[in-house]
């Protein structure tokens, strides 16, 4: 037995002995474990699943292991996702730091920012939340005004980020920062990790359409942030930015994946609110159901084929970007097709007429939009690839496309 393969079958065994089978389920609504300074479990296995693959480093388990990780190998990474995939093992957390912040450290943190901040990350118990946009910053974030004024051996932090996923309930934030507001705008920003807890940080959440309150508005007045808590370069954070945004656009991919349990399958919906299409149109709709399934199925596939690019060392950067977009405006149409299916059981998500998944479905279509807003909105994403990915060069001032 060659030696992948023996850890093939070393993991496929742990995995059976340590994933409880109420693991190996869909996650309703409400399940979602997140790593934290006091995190909540929705049940006593979600607990022991959280904790058993803490010990084990599996967090993170390609990190190195000076970090928190269990330095696996890409190709060691490769099995252990596809062994919990194949027993259909739920994430035992959801964790921004490790999916977005850890490999920006990784890359450009001090060593001793990498062996202050990556360990806590890896066992889970910080909530990390991203201070990218701002009121007047959004799809052009190089905008941003949240000033951090040099004050010797600390920043004094002014201003305000808006959409910060779950602001009110973070422990610490990553953020960019105006450090020089006198040199052209991609050049003066900085990339900063700050304590939430801080005196002067408030987050304030912001009421959804679809009835929940993820986003938060965060206020920071004369905030104090210590000068070893700036990574990679002073004014250099524009870079790292970008580099983050990467992760984050396949972070976006991972929650549309644990957005819906499974018994929310398109096709399935569909014949318990279409079980026989007669009619021009609902034979119509069917077939939009049945093209929107495929697109999934294809789009899973790219994404596998992607990843295997990626652990080979290919520039998947722009592909990112594709990625977001695809997947983003796939779900946003799954949820047309499904309301229009559900008819007059769609019209609300409040009140005891609906089923707690008629509900939850609307709730989900709402929420699709949003989707194609966060991590960088469709149109962006277009201008991304046409440069990235296309190499399409800027339109020429007063030319109209």
């Amino acid at each position: 037995m060659s030696t992948i393969e023996q850890f093939r079958h070393e993991t496929r065994a742990w995995l059976e002995a340590n994933c409880p089978l109420s693991m190996r389920t869909a996650m309703a609504e409400g399940e979602v474990v997140w790593g934290a300074s006091q995190p909540q479990f929705p049940s006593e296995d979600a607990r022991l699943w959280f904790e058993r693959m803490r010990d084990k480093r599996w967090f993170c388990p390609e990190w190195p292991e000076e970090y928190g990780g269990a330095g696996l190998s890409e190709e060691q990474l490769a099995v252990l996702e596809s062994e919990m995939r194949r027993l259909k093992c739920r994430p035992p957390q959801i964790n921004l730091g490790i999916w977005m912040l850890g490999p920006v450290l990784l890359a450009f943190g001090s060593e001793e920012q990498k062996r202050t901040l990556l360990p806590p990350m890896a066992r889970g118990e910080v909530r990390w939340c991203q201070g990218f946009s701002e009121p007047n910053a959004g799809s052009d974030l190089a905008s941003l005004k949240m000033a951090a004024r040099d004050a010797g051996d600390h920043f004094v932090v002014d201003g305000s980020k808006i959409w910060t996923s779950y602001g009110d309930k973070s422990d610490w934030m990553y953020a960019l920062v105006r450090t020089n507001p006198t040199v052209p705008k991609h050049e003066g920003i900085s990339l900063i990790v700050l304590d939430m807890r801080s005196p002067g940080v408030k987050a304030v959440p912001i009421d959804l359409i679809s009835g929940k309150s993820a986003f938060c508005q965060v206020f920071f007045d004369a905030v104090k942030v210590p000068k070893h808590q700036l990574i990679g370069p002073l004014d250099g954070g524009w870079n790292l930015g970008k580099y983050l945004l990467q992760h984050e656009r396949k972070a976006m991919s991972k929650f549309g994946e644990i957005s819906l349990p499974s018994h929310f399958h398109l096709l399935s919906l569909l014949r318990e609110y279409l079980p026989r299409p007669q009619s021009q149109g609902e034979q119509a709709l069917h077939a939009r159901a049945v093209a929107c399934s495929m697109n999934e199925h294809a789009y899973g596939l790219t994404v596998q084929r992607m990843t295997e690019e990626a652990r080979f060392g290919d520039d998947v950067s722009g592909l990112m970007s594709i990625m977001k977009l695809v997947h983003t405006e796939q779900e946003r149409d799954k949820f047309e097709v499904l309301l229009d299916a559900m008819g007059g059981h769609a019209f609300g998500w409040q009140s005891e007429a609906f089923s707690a998944q008629q509900q939850a479905i609307t709730r989900a279509w709402l929420n699709s939009y949003a989707l194609t807003i966060s991590g960088g909105a469709s149109e962006i994403q277009l201008n991304v690839i046409a440069k990235r990915v296309l190499g399409l060069p800027d339109a020429k001032k007063g030319v109209t496309p």
